[in-house]
């Protein structure tokens, strides 16, 4: 599998429905996200539209949107300095470099918009592709949570909460 020459923008109107099919992969995949339902295109547009900042990987030569994410609060008051994101990649363009230029951007976009942290809630443990992005990005895990995270065949799965402190 040949890397693609990655750039990550903003995302437009016109990629969204690129966007709501990857996202829709990894939910349907049932071993990356929480979610359980997928959303219709409708549904993301108003998704999407709330997050704080939601960016998309394209391959530079073919314009094709390889990979998304988003990026809000974690919480919110006096824990609303801490973002939470959430990256998806087409399981087709996997390898290719779009998941380190998503997390890149987002780090970016978080300290830009004025985050403190970024931090990850629920990263499933067997996950070693992210969490070795992760880690490799300076991202700290903060312990293990048995039996976190439901799969698709009703066991469970550990989860990893990650950071990164963006000061």
């Amino acid at each position: 599998m040949q890397k693609a020459t990655v750039i990550t923008t903003p995302y437009q109107p016109t990629d969204i429905p690129a966007m709501t099919a990857i996202w829709n992969e990894v939910v349907r995949d049932g071993v990356a996200f929480p979610q359980e339902d997928e959303l219709t295109v409708p549904e993301a547009e108003a998704f999407f539209a709330e997050q704080s900042y939601c960016g998309v990987a394209k391959d530079v030569e073919t314009g094709e949107v390889l990979g998304m994410y988003i990026l809000h609060p974690n919480n919110v008051g006096r824990c609303g300095h801490i973002s939470n994101a959430s990256y998806a990649v087409a399981s087709a363009a996997r390898g290719r470099g779009a998941g380190r230029a998503l997390v890149t951007n987002c780090i970016q976009q978080a300290r830009h918009l004025g985050f403190r942290i970024l931090q990850f809630n629920a990263v499933v443990a067997s996950n070693t592709p992210a969490r070795r992005l992760y880690e490799s990005l300076g991202f700290q895990p903060l312990g293990l949570i048995p039996g976190g995270f439901r799969l698709p065949n009703g066991t469970y799965e550990d989860i990893c909460p990650y950071y990164l402190d963006l000061t």
